[in-house]
């Protein structure tokens, strides 16, 4: 079982990584000049994403 959550952990970070990027582009490409500023928060919220999800594997793991 443990494996199953491992997965699911994973897949889980792949969807939200995605869907922080192209929102992202969706967000550049609105507001160019607000480029610096969307790929901060993104690369900020990706790296949270990222994390939580380590944080999933390795309790799905243990139990």
């Amino acid at each position: 079982m443990s494996v199953i959550g491992a997965g699911l952990a994973a897949i889980g970070a792949g969807i939200g990584i995605g869907l922080i990027g192209g929102k992202a582009m969706e967000a550049i490409a609105r507001q160019p000049e607000a480029q610096g500023k969307i790929q901060a928060s993104a690369l900020i919220l990706a790296a949270l994403v990222e994390a939580v999800a380590l944080f999933a594997i390795v309790v799905s793991l243990i139990k």
